[in-house]
């Protein structure tokens, strides 16, 4: 295997690596965490599109979905279907606080079996659900496109399709649970619980090659400064770190307001709402998820050359258009009552898909990019955790509140959007710093010290600063006369 370079992130070092088994085994297992997820985002918006588990859970809904007066913005304005959908993120919440303990405490490895174990329990518990209690349960133990292609297989097997939809979680976890015995903890869990000699060893494994000396002191350097770290909550509130945490939480804030989480986790509800039926659209949902995975590599590729700020700007632009179009074209076509015309239905998909694309390739990657550059090793744990909540509390409130809104301001919803992506674009242009290639170490003095705006925040304390020891010095002086 050719030799590949490891920088550290925080330094911005090289260390001489190998693509090694154990980290390809470890993107596998990082890959399914993710799958994980995402098959939990994506099959809700499916499953209750399904007439067999509306019908079995939501009776209410069924009658209004297939009552032919019935309000077509308002068929599934049901706060209990969506507490089904958001109940996920207060919970994630909650956990990422207590899977940051229990990963300083037991390490790595357990803390991701331990998810696993969770994660096929909720979807057990949701594939043999028999009320609305159990279901929800599940969902709180808990590959968008791969739950709306198994969403869009399912839908033809009656009455227990929605329950292989919620069970197949369970496959992700299972193979998530298994890799995860075939692979090491971290030299960094590992030497923060005091095993140095097999942290050495594992990262000799890792890297392929004998000489990590280099890197090991780094990484103890790094657990050291850390360990001096007494408070990082409140360091974090101090001024001088107030601009990363406005930042960093503001971007979760934006990233759901643009409205992207309707379209992933309602896409099926949406395209039924404009008279697709219900393999149309299950199918639809499919189309735009698979842009949503191809513009993704657009930001792969782009990020470390165009910069951080050009794409999320261009996407506001790109996001602000498809938005106002579909907003427009749902006013004019889709009344109360009536089925919309083909060729708008079709448009509105493919305006969908450009809104995606947009927000595949900026404000979805980038918004958990970013957080990770800007906060110093200091407040850098309580700052993600901070971001973190942020995203999920947005992501339940939006998932909540949507088929309500829907219901309520009708294809105003899409102007809502609209709205606040005029307000994120406004940022990003006058307060969003350009990252791109800064070490973190360097961000203070290379970025926020320069900044037009954030650069008070540092200023305003050196000048505190120096007030106060030349008050100490004072003091001291006349002390000793």
């Amino acid at each position: 295997m050719p030799g590949l370079s490891m920088a550290e992130s925080g330094g911005g070092r090289d260390f001489p690596a190998k693509l090694t088994l154990q980290v390809f085994i470890c993107t596998i297992i990082a890959a399914f965490g993710g799958l994980m997820f995402g098959y939990d985002i994506g099959i809700s918006g499916g499953v209750t599109s399904m007439d067999d588990f509306l019908e079995k859970f939501f009776p209410a809904v069924y009658l209004k979905k297939h009552e032919a007066r019935e309000d077509n913005y308002c068929k599934y304005d049901n706060q209990f279907l969506q507490l089904f959908t958001s109940s996920l993120y207060l919970a994630a919440i909650v956990s990422s606080f207590i899977a940051s303990f229990f990963c300083k405490k037991f390490g790595r490895k357990p803390t991701i079996q331990a998810a696993s174990i969770f994660f096929l329990a909720g979807a057990v518990l949701n594939a043999a659900a028999v009320d609305l209690g159990m279901l929800i349960a599940g969902r709180i133990c808990l590959g968008i496109l791969i739950a709306n292609l198994i969403n869009y297989a399912t839908s033809k097997v009656h009455p227990y399709g929605w329950r292989i939809s919620l069970g197949g979680a369970a496959a992700p976890a299972i193979i998530l649970a298994i890799g995860s015995l075939a692979i090491m903890e971290t030299p960094t869990s590992l030497l923060e619980r005091g095993n140095n000699e097999e942290a050495l060893r594992v990262l000799r494994k890792i890297r392929g090659v004998e000489n990590v000396d280099k890197e090991y002191a780094e990484i103890l350097n790094a657990i050291e400064l850390a360990k001096q770290v007494k408070h990082p909550y409140k360091n974090l509130m101090s001024r001088s770190n107030r601009p990363q945490l406005i930042c960093g939480t503001v971007l979760q804030f934006f990233q759901q307001f643009t409205g992207i989480n309707v379209v992933m986790f309602y896409a099926p509800v949406l395209f039924q709402t404009m008279g697709y039926g219900s393999d149309g659209s299950l199918l639809s949902a499919v189309v735009t998820d698979s842009v949503n995975v191809v513009s993704t590599l657009v930001a792969v590729f782009l990020v470390d050359i165009i910069g951080r700020k050009v794409l999320l700007i261009e996407a506001c632009l790109q996001m602000l258009a498809a938005q106002s179009i579909m907003g427009r074209l749902l006013a004019v076509h889709l009344k109360s009552t009536n089925m919309m015309p083909e060729g708008s239905a079709k448009l509105v998909v493919i305006l969908i898909c450009v809104f995606v694309s947009g927000f595949a390739w900026s404000w979805g990657p980038l918004g958990w990019l970013i957080p990770s550059e800007i906060f110093p090793l200091e407040t850098r744990s309580a700052g993600f955790f901070f971001a973190v909540s942020m995203n999920m509390f947005c992501t339940f409130l939006v998932a909540q509140a949507f088929l309500t809104m829907l219901c309520h301001m009708r294809s105003g919803i899409f102007f809502f959007f609209a709205a606040w992506i005029v307000v994120m674009g406004i940022f990003a242009i006058f307060f969003l710093p350009e990252t791109k290639g800064i070490p973190i170490d360097e961000m203070n003095e290379r970025v926020w010290k320069k900044h037009w705006f954030w650069k008070r925040y540092y200023y305003k304390d050196s000048e505190i600063n120096k007030r106060r020891q030349e008050i100490q010095d004072k003091s001291e002086e006349e002390s000793l006369q």
